[in-house]
């Protein structure tokens, strides 16, 4: 008996036409989840003016044709393969010891309300990856956590310090010595005040009367500048430190009623 004859095969989809797709495909796909992820919070007016008006602040001159590309301008620093090897070899114990000795004089100061203790819930803003927050864990302030543009866990979280991903009243302790990359120096103040609770500390450290890099955003010709944008807080103490190329350190504690 002849056998029966076999069905047809399905014919094979072409494999090479497929593999040569597969990198265009991928890149699709990586565009998305930029642009889904890297779209910001913060709504600025438009068109792009940078704020306050201030003869205590200069703005640098406006150069970007939209808040993603003042983000995009930063990013290139924070994103820098080389400055990054600095900042996690190199640089990485020497400014965690700087930091930390910084952290432990606020502490330790004799107070009857302190600005820094053990307990405290402590926020870094803009803190590349983590330095800051590696010296307050060093110090023994172990819920901390910073931001930045570009998340370095476990210490540094996604956030942007015009609009911090946090509820209002959150922590005790913020720090931060980016305010020259500031491109809404009122909103940058105005968010860390939100997100301080009542009676907490917010510590800055600043240069006066020294001009930024190319990231900089504006330059403070004078303390003031800085501090008559904190409406709900009052100053602690200014003073003078060497703070890595900053020369000010400003103390402010947020009332506790408006």
């Amino acid at each position: 008996m002849p056998a029966e004859p076999k069905p047809p095969r399905a014919a094979a989809l072409p494999a090479r036409p497929l593999l040569l797709a597969l990198p265009f495909l991928s890149l699709l796909l990586l565009l998305y989840v930029y642009s889904s992820s890297s779209s910001p919070s913060f709504s600025p007016p438009l068109p792009l003016t940078p704020s306050p008006p201030s003869p205590h602040i200069r703005m640098r001159a406006s150069r970007f044709r939209s808040y993603d590309d003042y983000l995009r301008h930063q990013l290139n620093k924070t994103l820098d393969p080389r400055l990054r090897r600095v900042w996690a070899t190199r640089d990485w114990r020497r400014k965690v010891d700087a930091f930390a000795r910084a952290f432990a004089r606020l502490r330790d100061s004799s107070s009857d309300h302190p600005l820094l203790t053990n307990a405290s819930r402590a926020l870094c803003v803009g803190a590349r990856l983590g330095q800051e927050v590696a010296a307050l864990r060093q110090v023994g302030v172990a819920d901390s956590i910073g931001i930045d543009l570009a998340p370095a866990p476990p210490l540094v979280a996604k956030g942007d310090f015009h609009a911090h991903p946090f509820p209002d009243d959150t922590f005790d302790f913020e720090f931060s010595n980016v305010f020259d990359h500031a491109l809404y120096p009122d909103r940058f103040v105005a968010e860390i005040e939100r997100t301080l609770r009542p009676g907490g500390v917010a510590v800055l450290h600043v240069a006066v009367h020294r001009r930024g890099d190319k990231y900089s955003a504006n330059d403070l010709l004078d303390v003031q500048g800085l501090v008559g944008l904190f409406r709900r807080s009052e100053v602690v103490r200014i003073s003078k430190v060497d703070a890595f190329g900053l020369d000010t350190e400003v103390v402010l504690r947020k009332k506790r009623t408006s």
